[in-house]
């Protein structure tokens, strides 16, 4: 029987055979890596992925779906929402499945996770977000996504996509956007476009208090067409920081590295006050 798109889910389902080729190659998946895929669906891109790898987890909302996808026998199927599922705790699944396997092609312990999905427009930046607390046990993440959100994931300072989204991934990532997907790709057809977005941990990104990081940042765009001497620059009056950093401009303006020197400033002068 015909799977029924529910609009609850955000679910567009992938159907352009081209476009699937074209985010295979871009994947470039290999036998034995560990991957996990977000919203599966009607496993469009789910196939030819494990038939590359051997074996693959995928996480499905939809309770129909996930039944479906349980008759596949190299499919490791997780019936979640994928805000509460714990990354960690797949790549220990994936330890205890190379402890057992005894096939050449097993995957080896220890190796982190390749995470790809085309994730559902109106939760896409929470489920970012919520990956940014796996991303060391991360090796790198495709997604497709809402060709909006990836132009301001991937935004240069002083643009005008350039934001809140921006600072916080590039602080963690190296992010490019490899492919333009098309509404008539999907079925049913979205009413935008979408893309698809490469990101890689950065092998060694800046220690920083991500709370504090994320504060900061959120008050800086605040009021973005506002200098940040009316939001930041209050801000760290209110905290009484002894930091030197110019309010005289735009958030837009700050590049990544120094609103996360900001952050590493902020954090060190309160643990000289303790």
């Amino acid at each position: 029987m015909k799977h029924i798109a529910r609009k609850r889910f955000g679910q567009h389902f992938l159907s352009d055979l081209g476009i699937i080729d074209a985010i295979v190659r871009e994947i470039a998946p290999k036998a034995g890596q560990r991957m996990v895929e977000i919203g599966p669906g009607l496993a469009a891109l789910t196939q030819p992925l494990v038939e590359r790898l051997g074996h693959l987890h995928v996480i499905e909302l939809d309770r129909d779906l996930a039944q479906r996808l349980r008759s596949h026998p190299q499919l490791t199927v997780i019936e979640s929402d994928v805000l509460k599922v714990d990354f960690a705790r797949i790549r220990q699944d994936w330890d205890a499945r190379a402890n057992l396997a005894t096939e050449p092609s097993a995957p080896s312990g220890g190796g982190k996770l390749r995470v790809v999905g085309n994730l559902p427009y109106n939760i896409s930046t929470p489920i970012l977000f919520h990956l940014l607390r796996y991303v060391d046990v991360i090796e790198d993440q495709h997604f497709m996504l809402q060709k909006e959100v990836v132009q301001r994931m991937v935004a240069d300072p002083a643009s005008g996509d350039y934001g809140r989204l921006s600072v916080m991934l590039q602080w963690r990532y190296a992010m490019e956007n490899v492919l333009a997907v098309p509404p008539e790709s999907f079925d049913p057809p979205p009413r935008v476009d979408s893309a698809v977005v490469r990101m890689v941990p950065l092998a060694e990104p800046p220690q920083v208090d991500e709370e504090l990081l994320s504060e900061l940042v959120q008050v800086a765009f605040s009021q973005r067409r506002k200098l940040l001497r009316h939001t930041l620059g209050r801000w760290l009056e209110q905290r009484q920081a002894s930091v030197v950093f110019d309010v005289q401009r735009r958030a837009e303006e700050v590049p990544v590295a120094q609103y996360v020197t900001l952050a590493q400033q902020l954090a060190a002068t309160a643990q000289e006050a303790t």
